[in-house]
């Protein structure tokens, strides 16, 4: 029989975890039998030792456990049982010993403060809790106190003391201003471990009346605020320099005591003038790397996770250019009671020998005491198989009465430990687990493995019998691994047939069948082969297949390792491929893959498409396969392999591939070996262990590769261990309590002989503690429970055969499960930058209370209402996340004059935790958006009614609403602009002494006491007057401009300006002839010598007739022209200036914002003030000019 691999124990300990930790006895992760196993309680889940509660929340003390029968639970309050059925205020869980104690319905949290702890019990035993002290947090007021001002000298230090009131816990001190704003720190001005504000010296500026301490009570989220303390800087010159003198600690020395694994905080604040430096070190060493963090500006030496070894003397030195000081701090590091090696559950068979271990160690060194189901073990009754030796307790010849739990209690004067640890004796018959009649099918020369799964207390002895009456199995044929499980490693047609496995201890025995099946493997005896086929030609690949009858082959063809293309022209058939006219695009490499439920074959073949020759060519060919193969020299891991070449085809050979297949692992499958030069025809093979080798060579040349040459003989090469582990081995929990380790498993020809197992190896990391292992097969991943939450791990894999180990694998760092974050982020502070946007600041959670890796922070905020309306309305809530340790983000997108609530959480892997309490902030006004519409209603000729809706937005208290007007003439042109002012309560207005018959431009926005808002426009013309007569331009007030219908188009003008023209050429016709005749004429002569400027219609400097031109409205407009043809303005451009309306001008605005610049651009002449129309004039002005 093989040799059986297990776990060395010791001779007197015979340890398991039950459902995890594999030792003398494993019970099997079946449920059905789980359920049916005895087991004594087991503590699960229990709050804290030192528990404060929040006094006006309900009180909820835990306490969870598991057991079989399920436990009763009972309570102890200060040593003294506690009767909860008496006071009306506690209740227990159902199915659990959690006690809610009712605090909001007039408890009081005060009269429950006290030590409690809770014991699980049935019939195996009793668990208890740890003392678990409840205390209600408490956040004091500051006491009353009259601060006098602080009148200092310019150079002299300050020390401002905080003073906070003693709560539970302890405050976090800060300091800030009048406005909420936290005061600048510097080298200069810090904050020290005490919470009071030091001055190394004082400067003018530190002059201000408002240095007040706050204290924040995390644990009520409450906030006390000191008395506001006066600091006055008065200056002499000049400014006295002064060397350095610590303000605190004071002395040379002093002495510090720390824990060990806690953070340790050393403090130096120097006066002085200038401000001094600080520096560290540690005499006599280094301080540790990696540990050690400098904060305050330097002032504090900061080392995490201290030890023993830390302890020593550490000096700070303050420097500046005058001199220095220094203090020594004596540091000693003790440490409260810590793990060495934690009893363990142990499950006993009857007259079996076990011992529960239970070391620890602290400073000073802890005390051990036993207890027995929650009584101490010397009062506790007597039991005979058991013996107390110090911090063992050896068990002999246990009986099912000594099932119990115990508990270890480790002590010293800084804390305890407690853990229990139960003995169940349990007397169990066999059991086997397996189905009955299972059914294995292998192929030929295949493992074949057949399961026994079994469970009994005493550890039952497996056997195999084949056939009804045949006979024990036994040989090197064979493999019995400790599961039970039978492997046969090259199973044989003979192999198949029924197998009995029988499990007997002293209390029974039980058998069970099980049936094997030997298949014939599956082959493909007619491969495809290398084909070269010519543009436009027929292609046929052969996939000829033998299988066993038993099995349903199903065929499949790829090419290039991809579906075939979905193209008529491939014909699939029963045992072939054809394709029809094939094309360049048809080139590739065809497989042939055959699969059944037990295996899978497949053969490949090179298509090449080629032109048609013009002439006939050398054919060039594949190479005709190696043959006449030889093995020669066999060692155990060489061999040399030698061939002939077989025919190159016209192309020389230029490389040959050596191929291999593993018929005891895989059969029928081929590796690549490697690879030789074409003018090579041997080759010294490395060879693996434990492996059935047989060889192939296919010859390469530039047409592709030959057809395989016939398999050498077999070399079957000796057992050996394992030569590596496996890889990619990690640790990660699923749970908030176990560690899932997992590993990829070694492949058949790596496990180098038969009975490959893995032993997996954890121990919790930076702890001393011993490792833990367990031998396992056939699976590729473990679980640990019972871990705490996400604690560093270390872990490794080691493989095994039936003859040893593989080399010692590497260790690598994995983390128990992650939980949900304990504590939600504290200080969260907004700062509102603008009305929508804000800037929201918090502290970070303690890393020891995220349980898990840290992913970033979730920022929850939500509109609750508007403060112009006034009326709430659920909103979505809005999630921003900022990932890793961030501690400040901004949030966009806000609503102007609007009230919000946002809250924070810490993210981990598992998920967020707690929400922080809800912060109100309310963002400032804004300008508000655009009218909702603007209606211009009842045209009269002189008036107009505007009706307009408030804004869709307000973002805040509208102020009033601006109304601007222009007219606009057919030319597109516009006139001056007026401007309205209109209280905010408005909604109409009529607008009178309007020009008849002419077209308006309105501009209309409203105003917060921000600024306006985006402004709407429209446009509206006033009515005709019937008898069609010019009135005089009558503004609306001073700023209304006048404006002169277009009458060019008018039917009596143009008659008019006919007779005019006619006019003229009779005037020009007499001048003419009168100068032909040799006279003057003496109206000309006059005209000539006094030309009146009212008569003179030409320019200097073109000639032309003013601004005016009978084309006028056909030519384009000059540079000076004052609006381009396009003059719409968008409703949703608020504040667009208006220089968008004419070219090159730069708008103006007065100081109150209201645009003061022309819509014109520049022209030749200034235009003339008051109501008179800045415009080119009309024909009628023009025609003035002529008479």
């Amino acid at each position: 029989m093989m040799k059986k691999m297990s776990i060395p124990t010791s001779k007197t300990s015979l340890v398991l975890f039950l459902c995890q930790i594999i030792s003398a006895l494993e019970v099997p992760l079946d449920s059905k039998l789980l359920e049916e196993l005895s087991q004594p309680p087991t503590i699960t889940q229990q709050s804290p030792k030192d528990y404060i509660v929040d006094p006006r929340e309900n009180i909820v003390i835990q306490c969870e456990a598991k057991g079989k029968p399920p436990p009763s639970f009972s309570w102890t309050r200060n040593g003294t049982h506690f009767d909860i059925d008496k006071d009306a205020q506690v209740t227990m869980k159902p199915n659990s010993g959690t006690l809610v104690i009712n605090i909001m319905n007039g408890g009081k949290a005060e009269a429950y403060e006290g030590v409690y702890q809770c014991t699980a019990r049935n019939e195996r035993g009793a668990a208890i809790s740890n003392n678990i002290v409840i205390r209600p947090s408490r956040s004091p007021l500051w006491t009353k106190e009259k601060l006098e001002p602080n009148h200092v000298r310019e150079g002299d230090s300050l020390v401002l003391h905080c003073r906070p009131p003693v709560g539970l816990p302890p405050p976090i001190i800060f300091w800030m201003d009048n406005a909420f704003q936290r005061l600048p720190q510097s080298e200069r001005v810090s904050q020290g471990l005490n919470g009071d504000l030091y001055f190394s010296n004082v400067q003018p500026e530190d002059t201000r009346e408002d240095y007040i301490c706050y204290a924040r009570f995390n644990h009520t989220q409450t906030i006390q605020q000191k008395q506001p303390i006066s600091v006055k800087v008065f200056s002499t010159k000049p400014v006295t320099e002064r060397q350095p003198v610590l303000l605190t600690p004071t002395g040379s020395t002093s002495t510090k005591v720390e824990l060990r694994g806690n953070v340790l905080l050393l403090e130096c604040i120097a006066a002085g003038l200038p401000t001094p430096v600080i520096r560290w070190i540690k005499e006599g060493g280094e301080l540790p790397a990696n540990r050690t963090f400098f904060e305050n500006f330097k002032k504090t030496l900061k080392i995490i996770d201290v030890s023993e070894a830390d302890s020593g003397n550490y000096k700070c030195t303050a420097r500046n250019t005058l001199g220095s000081v220094h203090h020594v701090i004596s540091v000693t590091v003790k440490a409260a009671p810590y793990w060495i090696t934690a009893p363990r559950n142990l499950v006993l068979s009857p007259g079996e020998d076990g011992t529960l271990i239970c070391r620890a160690n602290g400073n000073p060194k802890p005390s051990i005491s036993w207890l027995a189901n929650g009584v101490p073990i010397a009062i506790a009754p007597e039991d005979p198989s058991r013996k107390v030796d110090g911090d063992t307790i050896i068990f002999s010849h246990v009986q099912e009465r000594s099932s119990a739990v115990y508990q270890c209690n480790a002590s010293n004067e800084y804390g305890y430990l407690l853990a229990n640890a139960f003995v169940n004796v349990l007397a169990e018959p066999p059991r086997i687990l397996t189905p009955a009649n299972k059914l294995y099918q292998v192929i030929a020369d295949s493992p074949a493995l057949l399961d026994c799964a079994y469970f009994g207390s005493p550890k039952p002895e497996i056997e195999w019998f084949k056939g009804v009456k045949g006979s024990i199995l036994r040989g090197n044929e064979y493999v019995f691994h400790d599961n039970g499980t039978l492997e046969i490693p090259v199973a044989q047609k003979n192999s198949a047939g029924t197998y009995t496995c029988v499990a007997r201890n002293e209390l029974g025995k039980i058998q069970n069948e099980v049936h094997l099946e030997i298949k014939d493997p599956t082959m493909i005896i007619k491969q495809p082969e290398y084909k070269v086929i010519q543009r436009y030609g027929q292609a046929s690949f052969e996939c000829i297949i033998k299988h066993d009858s038993t099995l349903l082959p199903t065929v499949t063809w790829l090419k290039d390792n991809d579906e075939l293309p979905d193209d008529e022209r491939f014909l699939v058939g029963k045992d072939n491929l054809t394709i029809m006219n094939v094309t360049d695009k048809d080139d590739g490499t065809y497989t042939c893959i055959v699969n059944t439920t037990l295996d899978s074959v497949s053969a490949s073949a090179v298509l090449t498409v080629v032109a048609a020759p013009p002439t006939p060519a050398i054919i060039y060919a594949r190479p005709n396969p190696p043959f006449d193969l030889e093995l020669t020299g066999q060692l155990e891991r060489s061999v040399e392999l030698s061939w002939i070449p077989g025919d190159e085809n016209n192309s020389p050979i230029t490389n040959f591939v050596i191929e291999y297949e593993d018929a005891l692992h895989e059969p029928g499958v081929w590796h690549y070996q490697t690879e030789v030069p074409g003018t090579q025809t041997t080759v010294q093979l490395k060879l693996s262990p434990y492996v059935n080798y047989s060889f192939r060579v296919i010859a390469v040349n530039k047409i592709g590769r030959s057809q395989p040459s016939e398999p050498s003989e077999q070399y079957l090469t000796k057992s050996a261990s394992p030569d590596e582990n496996p890889a990619n081995v990690q640790g990660i929990g699923s749970e908030p309590d176990n560690l899932v380790i997992t590993w990829e498993p070694l492949k058949g020809f790596q496990s180098n002989g038969p009975g490959l197992q893995y032993k997996v190896s954890w121990r919790q990391k930076d702890v001393d503690d011993e490792w833990t292992s367990v031998i396992v097969a056939n699976v590729s991943k473990y679980i640990v429970s019972g871990t705490p939450t996400f604690v560093p791990y270390e872990v490794k894999v080691q493989a095994l055969n039936d003859l040893g180990y593989a080399p010692e694998p590497s260790e690598v760092i994995g983390h128990s499960g992650e939980d949900l974050p304990m504590v939600a982020p504290g200080n969260v502070q907004v700062h509102v930058i603008n009305s929508t946007l804000a800037k929201v600041h918090w502290d970070p959670v303690p890393l020891k209370t995220v349980r898990g890796h840290l992913q970033g922070y979730k920022v929850y905020y939500w509109k609750v209402q508007s403060l112009s309306r006034r009326s709430r309305r659920h909103v979505e809530k809005k999630i921003l996340t900022f990932r890793g340790n961030k501690t400040f983000g901004m949030l966009p997108g806000l609503e102007p004059y609007s009230s919000y609530k946002l809250n924070v959480r810490v993210v981990n892997g598992k998920g967020e935790g707690p929400a922080s309490p809800d912060k109100v902030f309310k963002t400032p006004e804004g300008v508000p958006s655009s009218p909702s519409f603007l209606k211009i209603t009842n045209p009269t000729l002189d008036s107009l009614t505007l009706e307009w809706g408030s804004p869709t937005h307000p973002n805040g208290v509208l102020t009033s609403y601006t109304l601007k007007f222009q007219p606009i003439n057919n030319t597109h042109e516009l006139g001056p602009l007026v401007e309205i002012r209109i209280p905010a309560n408005e909604s109409s207005l009529i607008l009178k002494n309007l020009n008849y018959s002419t077209r308006y431009k309105f501009y209309f926005n409203a105003q917060t006491s921000v600024g306006s808002g985006s402004q709407i426009t429209e446009e509206a013309v006033t009515i005709m007057d019937e008898a069609g007569i010019l009135h005089p331009a009558v503004g609306a007030g001073k700023a209304m401009a006048s404006r002169q219908v277009d009458i060019a188009t008018q039917g009596w003008f143009i008659g008019l300006m006919c007779a005019v023209a006619l006019l003229i050429l009779i005037l020009l016709i007499v001048c003419f002839i009168r100068r032909n005749k040799g006279g003057k004429y003496p109206v000309k002569e006059k005209e000539d010598a006094h030309a009146d400027p009212e008569i003179q219609p030409m320019k200097e400097d073109d000639g032309t007739f003013g601004e005016y031109s009978d084309a006028e409205d056909h030519k384009p407009l000059k540079k000076g022209s004052r609006t381009p043809s396009d003059r719409t303005v968008k409703k949703e451009d608020s504040d667009d200036s208006l220089v968008d309306y004419g070219e090159g001008v730069n708008g103006q605005f007065n100081e109150d914002g209201s645009f003061i610049g022309q819509y014109s651009g520049k022209k030749e002449k200034e235009p003339a003030e008051g109501n008179e129309s800045s415009e080119a004039p009309s024909p009628v002005n023009a025609m003035n000019s002529f008479v």
